[in-house]
């Protein structure tokens, strides 16, 4: 702000925009900070230091094209609404970046603006998540050359970027750094059972994060010793339930879980008292945990299965219902940390879910 001359009484949504292009050209973007300016832009409004915001009024022609390929989304590629929700903050990003508040012209973009952004985006965002956004704009471009709005074939322009199949293993912790961390987690407050038993899930299951923060009550079948993870793609797994799992589950629910409403599993125990929005908050309960524990962070903490699988899961390995490619990595991690989809079928579980009940939670799992 001194370099740009300006003072407290300055400070708006555009001057912060303008901030964050000129930040994330150097630095990655960290989830907080458009949050952190919010709320401090909210707190000088309250206290009457800068004028309220002056509320833009949205371009029709801009509303139409953007509520047309969520239709098309949804209707003719069937996507799951996260999904959706992605391409779309991609798509709106895009047209902004290159149109502004001016009318979009989509007939005037050519492969200069697509490459321009993409560049853009591969500077601030990592490899796979560049992947995505290229992949929101070539289903972007060719809605609009279904629908007649380009006369070019923009979808072939988006680069591809380079990550590499098969070039590296995926990170993982050693088997006594997961039971250093599990041993670490505090369990006599009740976010220390809610993060034990999260970090239980993901250790012993190799759940993702998204999978742990959609687990709802119903999902918990204590008569079976199973418990339903809620895959991509709207895909169910029925997994085993571990006794020391079941248990982390079990002491959560009867001491630790709030009473509310929510049929979600984990939930904040500030208020609202609600489940999680998404895996994020999975992960930052793991990455403070990392912390606290002195362990180095990982980018996949879920596949650190410290469980071990008997040999015939390698036998039978290719006669599971995956692709080649996902056995090629498979086989290539050692035993104790071979990811849930591959031992379902071979794994010598000893579990007794069916002696744990949500009302009446026992000693022994």
């Amino acid at each position: 702000m001194q370099q740009q001359g300006l003072t407290v009484t300055d400070l708006a949504e555009q001057p912060v925009n303008t901030f964050f292009q000129h930040r994330y050209q150097i630095r990655r973007p960290h989830r907080d900070d458009r949050a952190i300016l919010k709320k401090l832009l909210a707190h000088l409004r309250v206290v009457g230091v800068i004028a309220a915001p002056v509320k833009a009024v949205a371009d029709p022609a801009y509303t139409s094209i953007v509520q047309a390929f969520q239709q098309y989304l949804v209707c003719q590629r069937n996507l799951a609404p996260s999904t959706i929700h992605s391409y779309l903050n991609t798509v709106v990003h895009f047209l902004s970046q290159r149109f502004g508040i001016q009318p979009p012209n989509l007939d005037a973009l050519c492969a200069q603006d697509v490459t321009g952004f993409m560049l853009q985006q591969a500077r601030r965002y990592s490899a796979g998540q560049t992947q995505l956004i290229a992949s929101a704009l070539r289903s972007f471009f060719r809605f609009l050359l279904q629908q007649a709005l380009i006369t070019k074939d923009l979808a072939q322009c988006v680069p591809t970027p380079a990550r590499r199949r098969l070039s590296t293993l995926p990170k993982f912790i050693n088997a006594d750094d997961v039971e250093y961390l599990l041993h670490s987690v505090e369990q006599t407050t009740p976010e220390g059972l809610r993060n034990y038993a999260i970090l239980q899930l993901l250790a012993r299951l190799g759940l993702r994060a998204a999978e742990v923060a959609a687990l709802t009550l119903n999902d918990l079948d204590w008569d079976a010793g199973e418990i339903i993870a809620r895959g991509k793609g709207g895909r169910y797994d029925r997994l085993p339930l571990p006794d020391e799992v079941g248990q982390a589950l079990a002491n959560y629910l009867r001491d630790g879980r709030p009473s509310c409403s929510t049929r979600s599993v984990f939930v904040r125990h500030r208020a609202p008292q609600r489940g999680f929005v998404n895996g994020e908050a999975v992960g930052t309960i793991v990455h403070r945990a990392l912390d606290r524990a002195g362990l180095p962070q990982r980018t996949r903490v879920r596949i650190c299965c410290a469980i071990h699988w008997p040999p015939d899961c390698f036998e039978m390995a290719h006669h599971w219902p995956k692709s080649a490619s996902y056995c090629d990595i498979a086989t290539s991690i050692p035993r104790r940390f071979m990811p849930r989809s591959m031992n379902l079928s071979c794994a010598d579980w000893h579990c007794h879910g069916q002696e744990v009940r949500y009302e009446h939670a026992s000693a022994s799992c």
